[in-house]
């Protein structure tokens, strides 16, 4: 059975969402004698972490409202080679109701954060929604790009449609897993970190 780790490693030089100071994790440790307690402070979007309808919706649920089930999952791994990922090259997928996709992009290459990262653009998100998809994952620490009002966070977000940002890819041939994906679980937030791992299928 081979399992792929897909998560981020939390760490003070990570790459952060365009490089802002502010979304670094700040990781404070102390040591007494033989007793060592350490101290994180971070973005809730920093990171591979999921979001949540109260990220982009005013009305929307937060973290904690999603069933723990839809993080345990079957799921495709999708490879893409265009920057825009739009309705076209997702016509071209076999998509189905109530999958759970994963975007492999360019992105899973790059080990810092770049400005021009590959994205899912409104069409596509709406072609998602249409399909009825369960969840979506990209290797980027955004879904869209440079959309004014964030219509793809805001199509997926109000269709029920769990969004997980920040996964690491690079080593993932596309084809069917099984995702388990655990948020951190806290009450009132719209985002939150996750542990994402790939099972081989049939592992």
């Amino acid at each position: 059975m081979r399992i792929y780790d897909i998560s981020m490693t939390i760490e003070t030089k990570m790459p952060v969402y365009k490089n802002k100071e502010e979304k670094t994790p700040q990781i404070k440790t102390k040591t007494n004698g033989y007793v060592t307690e350490s101290s994180l402070s971070f973005n809730l979007h920093t990171g591979t972490h999921i979001d949540a309808p109260l990220h982009m919706l005013s009305s929307g649920k937060d973290i904690s409202n999603y069933p723990l089930e839809n993080f345990l999952t079957h799921c495709k791994v999708l490879s893409f080679s265009s920057e825009k990922i739009s309705r076209k090259d997702l016509e071209n997928k076999d998509i189905k109701k109530g999958d759970f996709l994963l975007f492999k992009t360019k992105n899973s290459y790059f080990d810092d954060f770049i400005f021009d990262f590959a994205y899912l653009d409104e069409e596509g998100a709406a072609y998602l929604k249409e399909k009825e998809i369960k969840g979506v994952g990209i290797d980027a620490l955004g879904i869209e790009r440079n959309q004014e009002n964030h219509p793809t966070h805001k199509l997926l977000l109000g269709a029920g449609i769990i969004i997980i940002e920040g996964l690491r890819l690079k080593d993932v041939p596309e084809g069917e897993y099984f995702l388990i994906a655990l948020p951190l679980k806290i009450k009132d937030v719209e985002a939150a970190p996750t542990r994402a791992i790939l099972v081989e299928k049939g592992g």
